[in-house]
């Protein structure tokens, strides 16, 4: 019934019918009401996203039609795969506007699933075993890489080029000292860089070193492809460098190794968070066809040539009355850790767009192109709900929280929660945290000639209010 969304009072309710028609002899009415209570407390389990048809539009919905019969890739991964793919091959060239900042067709994605049953990885292979057989296959073999390890490890794939000046030898002695330009490192003239990390939880255990530069240089490749590190011994940089990501983790390795830092700072919100399962059994295995993939190669060479022309992408009248319309959903505020993870909506939405019209051959994002990258991104925040629920993002917060679901505590029991080691500031930010999100509220109750503040978690579906249930008017102690 709790998985149905019904509330402690519905919950009470149905329980007392079921307890007389059912319960031989039936239980006190007040036992059931406890019950109730208990139940109450937990939330009901989420439902495993669903992907919207509309996402599965023009060439990318042909290319994952075409090749679901033959692999156990969830078509979400397959999906997310090819974008980020073909959204690099394009590289920054074309891109949309929108006030002060540029989008080009650059994509991070986090597949989550259990580590085999996922076939994170067999994705991938299917992308791959049509995008390698664009420009010779140049692409695949020159640009695709693993492995991050440090931000400088990055920029070395696609550095400038350096230059340094020395002093010209065989000069005559009467002769002015001359100097001439040489070229110190040749650079990468190439700057797409598609990174394909199947244990991302790895790569995240490394960001949360003091020293590591990864994620402010991920953050600056997803912004703007202008990377440099402030390392004054060996200063390297990177112009209009186009980088795409994908990463494969689990559900449990990501719950212990996002940190709460990446959380809060941003990294979290340039990533598609996508919930990824097995679609299907194939005991015997299958190879995809020459004569499914031949069509789609002729198409994705279509799409790479139009690219090469195209520069600004804006939406047609029809689309841009649509992103007026959901331009409030896509900004709302959100709560919680699902919030901070989901507050890019607007951008990761105006990307996804663009790289639907360019694969539908289209130099105007159209209605169905935007329905289309709206339909991912919805995905993408039911995923994020479905893994993280209504966690706040503190360890502290959300420690407290799951004790609270159990039964109501004061002060001195949270305090015992963490060996008595942790500071009362710290408790007290954790529950107004808690309580500012709706999630936790406090009654004072008189006793023994005191007064005792008791804190609960507030069950799903009833009113918050204002936090507290306080009838002497005082404040938490």
């Amino acid at each position: 019934m709790r998985r149905q969304g019904l509330t402690e009072s519905e919950l009470t309710v149905t329980l007392q019918v079921i307890n007389v028609e059912r319960c031989q002899p039936p239980l006190d009415e007040a036992e059931v009401a406890t019950i109730a209570h208990s139940v109450a407390r937990y939330l009901p389990a989420p439902e495993w996203p669903m992907l919207d048809p509309a996402a599965l539009t023009g060439l990318a919905g042909r290319f994952v039609a075409a090749v679901d019969p033959y692999t156990v890739a969830d078509p979400v991964a397959i999906l997310i795969h090819l974008l980020a793919a073909v959204g690099n091959i394009i590289g920054d060239g074309p891109h949309a506007i929108a006030g002060q900042d540029c989008h080009p067709c650059r994509v991070f994605g986090l597949l989550v699933g259990e580590t085999s049953r996922g076939r994170k990885g067999t994705a991938w292979s299917v992308v791959r075993t049509i995008l390698e057989r664009l420009d010779g296959g140049t692409w695949a073999r020159a640009n695709v890489k693993t492995g991050l390890s440090s931000g400088e490890g990055v920029i070395h794939h696609v550095r400038d080029r350096v230059t340094g000046t020395r002093e010209v030898k065989g000069r005559q002695r009467d002769e002015p000292i001359r100097y001439e330009e040489y070229i110190v490192d040749h650079g990468v003239e190439d700057k797409r860089l598609f990174v394909i990390e199947p244990e991302m939880a790895s790569v995240l255990k490394r960001m949360a070193g003091e020293t590591n530069t990864l994620s402010p240089l991920l953050r600056q490749a997803w912004d703007s492809g202008d990377l440099g590190t402030l390392t004054r011994t060996n200063p390297i940089r990177a112009t209009g460098a186009h980088l795409s990501l994908i990463g494969h983790i689990t559900t449990d390795e990501l719950l212990r190794t996002l940190t709460e830092t990446e959380q809060a700072n941003g990294f979290a919100n340039r990533i598609l968070f996508l919930c990824v399962r097995r679609s299907k059994f194939l005991p015997e295995g299958a190879s995809i066809p020459p004569a499914v993939l031949v069509p789609l190669l002729d198409d994705f060479r279509r799409v790479q040539s139009l690219a090469r022309r195209v520069r600004v992408i804006v939406r047609d009248p029809a689309a841009t009355a649509r992103w007026h319309a959901v331009y409030p959903e896509l900004t709302r505020e959100i709560t919680g850790l699902v919030g901070a993870i989901t507050a890019r909506g607007e951008a990761q939405a105006l990307r996804l767009s663009i790289l639907y019209a360019l694969l539908d051959r289209s130099e105007v994002v159209r209605v169905e192109h935007l329905e289309a990258a709206l339909a991912l991104w919805h995905f993408a925040e039911d995923s994020a709900r479905f893994i993280y629920g209504d966690r706040v993002g503190s360890g502290t917060a959300d420690t407290i929280l799951e004790a609270l679901r159990e039964s109501p505590l004061s002060k001195t029991d949270i305090h015992k929660l963490f060996g008595r080691n942790l500071s009362r500031e710290a408790i007290d930010a954790a529950l107004s945290l808690l309580q500012a999100q709706g999630l936790v509220r406090y009654t004072v109750v008189e006793g023994d000639g005191r007064t005792k503040t008791m804190w609960e978690a507030i069950p799903q579906g009833s009113e918050p209010a204002d936090g507290t249930t306080n009838e002497t008017g005082e404040g938490p102690s």
